[in-house]
């Protein structure tokens, strides 16, 4: 398989339990089975390994999100596809680092149903957080701003894992950051090298 250099950041948000890291994991399995390079940066093993101190205060969720944001710049402008999976609650944030990335910066916004989420989470968080007994809890005691207008937009409480993965490297085929050639007699995916601000402006 011929790979192109070519690195980007393909940046998910969304609630607690929404299937950021699932659905991230899914997608590194493409692309790495279609020969790219590519890193997870998971939103509590950052908070585990990089972020260790910080609180969930606004100033501390921030430095967490840079510094994400940070290691993902560095991974993207030197040739890795660097997904995070973390909810990265505030918008204006967000934009920051976007904005600082020299290479393709895709936002997904991965949503689902608060009734959904308290279905779906064993640990009882949100039913706690919704009785008062967790502060900072986001989505119920702090705030998540969703994007306004996400790369792409995911509704994982209404379609699979599988169809969500697929329209995620669908729309990543569509803007050139994968490409499918003819190799062979069969087709190929690789990964496609891609101008810095291709992503970021459409």
């Amino acid at each position: 398989m011929t790979m192109a250099a070519g690195g980007w950041t393909l940046w998910f948000t969304g609630l607690s339990g929404a299937g950021k890291s699932t659905l991230a994991e899914a997608v590194r399995d493409e692309i790495a089975a279609r020969g790219g390079r590519v890193e997870i940066l998971d939103g509590d093993e950052v908070r585990t390994n990089l972020s260790k101190g910080l609180g969930f205060s606004k100033e501390d969720r921030d430095t967490n999100i840079r510094r994400i944001g940070f290691v993902a710049r560095l991974l993207s402008r030197n040739g890795v596809v660097a997904i995070t999976a973390a909810i990265s609650p505030y918008r204006d944030v967000r934009e920051e680092v976007r904005r600082a990335h020299e290479a393709p910066f895709v936002e997904v916004f991965v949503e689902c149903a608060i009734d959904e989420l308290v279905r779906r989470d064993r640990k009882g968080l949100y039913a706690k957080a919704l009785r008062g007994e967790i502060a900072h809890f986001t989505g119920v005691s702090d705030p998540y701003e969703p994007p306004l207008a996400p790369d792409i937009h995911i509704r994982s409480d209404g379609e699979t894992l599988e169809e969500s993965r697929d329209k995620i490297v669908t729309w990543l085929e569509q803007k050139g950051l994968v490409c499918v050639i003819k190799c062979a007699g069969h087709r190929e995916s690789v990964i496609a090298s891609r101008t810095a601000s291709t992503a970021s402006t459409d």
